[in-house]
Formats: structure tokens, sequence, C-alpha cells
């Protein structure tokens, strides 16, 4: 059985027929996916389809049908979803390229432009269709064992149930007609337990970036970002572990290309109160030095504003948990502008408390906090940060961010800012009904829980931290 999947696309100006060559081609295998990266020298027309009995994914492509270029696909060993690769040129000068899959994939296509490191690139992602995408240490599904409990981030706050009625008057019996008593009525069920603050540990969610195809800056001695992001994220997410009352999730745990907004999907997912992202800084001139810390900038986060709304099928529980699907457009507005408000100013908050520990162990790039419309920022409901550790393009911080000892220094002082904001500001926390229901429905309820960042008046979630 054929499934086509994807047309023949023109990408860009495609080179004459038999001009296009394949250059090299790369795997890179992830926990949701499996990346095939095709090298050109143009962007030629492609398409991509699928075959069952057994399950194939085959790709051809216009004008790149030279021999050699069969004999380099013909080389390379499979990979994740990919247990095999072959190739042949076709009668039309195509070259077609069939992967034979563990199992059903749906196939992602897309092409890449040029830039200072690659030339133009046909991407090909395959998601596992038997498998829903899952995060890194991701929050125990409900009925899962869930593992020893931590002191909780926020003491349960347990509401008084409402005192019974004053009973009636006494009134003389004599005044009243002997009436025979009612058949007795069965007992009430007992009460559940008391409205509460669901036990919730505060969740970090650490993000190293870039990854897989996708290898960041590169310093002069060949030092990738996308490696020392992933070294310090490392380190970051075992010291949050090692306190009580905090858990870490990483956006990605090995070298592998994760989507800008699936990182922020992944930290949704698991309930995030916090997104760290980590990266190295990088400019042509080698003299530029420093760590640097940003959020959000004003007009991102005016565009993200207006992204939520124009998709609002993907804005359920987007504001402390309303679905605004229902609401009319003004009210969707306001919601999620409280939201975003309070989110940016908890974002300030974070930055600089990062800074000043930050500053404690490399020169600071500038002594404020920077904005950028960076997209791993965008989520209006989770205070984000982005550390640009220091300059990987500067020959002295690049043997830093080398060295096992500053990278766990950059860990220490972003945990550091960690705990102080969390001293200031309170977590979200669901609200449960006496039945264990989630109740963050509620409109009123979920604009406070997103203002509760307010300094002052909640209790410190960081109680019993180790400091």
């Amino acid at each position: 059985m054929r499934r086509v999947f994807l047309i023949t696309a023109m990408l860009g100006i495609a080179p004459a027929a038999g001009a296009a060559e394949l250059r090299d081609l790369r795997l890179w295998d992830g926990p949701d996916s499996t990346r095939i990266v095709f090298d050109l020298n143009g962007a030629p027309e492609h398409k991509v389809f699928t075959l069952s009995n057994p399950d194939r994914v085959v790709v051809d492509i216009a004008g790149a049908g030279q021999k050699a270029a069969a004999a380099l696909v013909n080389r390379v060993g499979g990979k994740g979803l990919v247990q095999k690769l072959r190739s042949a040129p076709k009668e039309d000068g195509s070259l077609r390229v069939v992967l034979e899959v563990a199992h059903e994939v749906d196939p992602k296509a897309f092409d890449i432009q040029p830039n200072s490191g690659y030339g133009y690139r046909l991407v090909l992602d395959l998601y596992d269709k038997a498998t829903a995408s899952s995060v890194t240490d991701a929050v125990p599904a409900s009925g899962a064992t869930a593992p020893a409990a931590t002191p909780p981030a926020v003491p349960v706050v347990t509401v008084a149930a409402t005192p019974p009625a004053a009973p009636p008057p006494a009134v003389a019996s004599s005044s009243l007609p002997k009436i025979a008593p009612p058949a007795a009525k069965a007992a009430p069920p007992p009460a559940g337990p008391a409205v509460r603050l669901a036990d919730k540990p505060i969740v970090v969610a650490v993000d190293a970036g870039h990854g897989g195809e996708d290898p960041g800056a590169r310093g002069n001695s060949g030092l990738l970002e996308k490696d020392v992001a992933l070294a310090i994220a490392k380190r970051l997410a075992g010291k949050i572990n090692e306190q009580p009352g905090m858990r870490a999730v990483l956006t990605r745990d090995g070298d592998y290309y994760v989507g800008l907004r699936e990182r922020v999907q992944k930290a949704r997912k698991a309930q995030a109160d916090l997104f760290v992202s980590i990266h190295c800084n990088a400019l042509t001139r080698r003299e530029m030095h420093g760590t640097a810390v940003y959020v959000l900038s004003t007009r991102g986060a005016t565009n993200e504003h207006a992204r939520w709304l124009a998709n609002q099928e993907n804005a359920a529980d987007m504001v402390g948990g309303i679905d605004i699907q229902d609401k009319d457009h003004e009210l969707a507005a306001v919601l999620i502008d409280l939201s975003q408000s309070a989110t940016m100013e908890a974002s300030f908050d974070l930055g600089n408390r990062m800074l000043d520990s930050l500053g404690r162990v490399n020169t600071l790039q500038k002594p404020h906090v920077q904005q950028a419309g960076f997209v791993v920022l965008k989520a209006p409901d989770i205070p984000s940060v982005l550390v640009e550790t220091a300059f990987i393009t500067n020959p002295r911080e690049e043997r830093m961010l080398a060295d096992d000892g500053y990278q766990d220094k950059m860990a220490t002082s972003m945990l550091t800012g960690i705990k102080g904001y969390f001293q200031n500001y309170r977590p979200q926390q669901q609200v449960v009904d006496n039945n264990g229901g989630d109740r963050s429905d509620d409109p009123a309820r979920a604009v406070q829980v997103s203002l509760e960042r307010k300094r002052g008046g909640a209790k410190d979630p960081t109680a019993g931290l180790a400091r």
C-alpha cells in the first residue's frame, strides 16, 4: 500500500536538472524522532512518500542521481527509527533513497537555506506514530507509582468546611399537631477531604541550546556550543534535583535537535514553574567577552500575544489552566495579557538574581538584564530566562567554557539565582476539589494564580531547601 504524504515541492529556485549534487548525509536520533539531513549544492525538487509491508519511507531528489551519491547513501548505517538505507539513480536523473524503518512513521520534510556553515539542506524528520511525544524525566501519568515524596514546595493549605447551620428555635410540642415521624433516610456519604492546594514540587525546565544537526556557535579550537550547553544543563539539573522539594526536567539530554517551540511545549507539559535556557555567546570580534542574561523583549511579548490569540486551539490552559476557546476575543486578550505581564515581571526578577550570582564567576557583558525576542522565552505563563554563559569565540572564555570547574560554577550560580527567586515568588499551584479534580479552569482563580507571583504575602516555598 502506498501513501503519498508530500507531493513534489519546489524549494527556492531549483538548479538545472543534473546540476544538484548530494554532498553528505547525516542521521541524528532523539527520543521523539530521527532526523536525516541531505547536504546539497542546490535546492532541488523533492517528494516524500511512505510504503507499507514492510514499512519504508521513500525520498526522491530531482537532479541528484549521480552514482557517487547513491554510493554515499549506501555507506550510511541505520540509526534510531531507520534500520537501513539504500539508494539508486532513476532514469529521469533523480536520486531515490529508501529508508527501511522499524514500523510506521510520520515523515515531515523541509529545506534550510545556506548559511556560513552549511549549503542547501533537505531535512527529513521521522516521528514514531506508535508513541506519544514525551518529556525527559516527564511528570508521572495519573495513577502511576510516584517516587518517594519530597517535602512540598508550598505547605498544604486546608480550607475549613462550612459549619452547619444553627438549629431553628425550639417550639413547644403542645402547639403543634402530632405527626408521624418521617421514614428514616439513609445517612449521607461521608464528605471528602477539604479543598487544598495540590502537593507539587517546584519544577524547573532546563534547556540546553541547539543540539544534533544544529551545533550552535563554534570556538576557535573547535569547541561546540551545543556540547557546552548540554554539559552545563546536566550539571544544573543535577544540582536542582539535590534540593528538597525541587525537580528539574531537561528539554534534551543528548545530542539531538529539539524545535524551539517544542522546548517550550515540553516545559509546559511538565508544569514547569521556571524555564532556563543555556547558551554560549558568539561574535566575529574575538575580544568580546562576558556573561549575559536575557528575558523576552516587549516586542517579542506583543508578537507572542497575537500569535496565541490567532491560534486559540493551542491556547487551552494557556493562562493558569483557563481554556479560552469558549471566551470571546476581548476577554481572551485580557486573560493572556494579565498572565504575561506577571510572567514578565517574574522573569526580570529571576534574571536579576541570576545576573548577580553569575557576576561572581565571570565578567558581565552588561550590568543589567537584556531583552530579545528569543522564541524559547515566549511562554506567556512560565517565567523564562536565557543565559549566555560566555563568548565561545573569545579564546580565553572558550578555554573557560571547556573547563569542568567553570561549568560547575556556572551551574551553581544559576541555582543560587533560582533559589533566591523562589524565596520571593510563589510557584503556581493547582487547586483540587474534594474529589481530587482539577479546578484550575476557574478564570478568577487562574488570574489570581498568575498574580500570586507578586512580591510579599506568599509563604516561603523554599523552606527546607539546602542553602
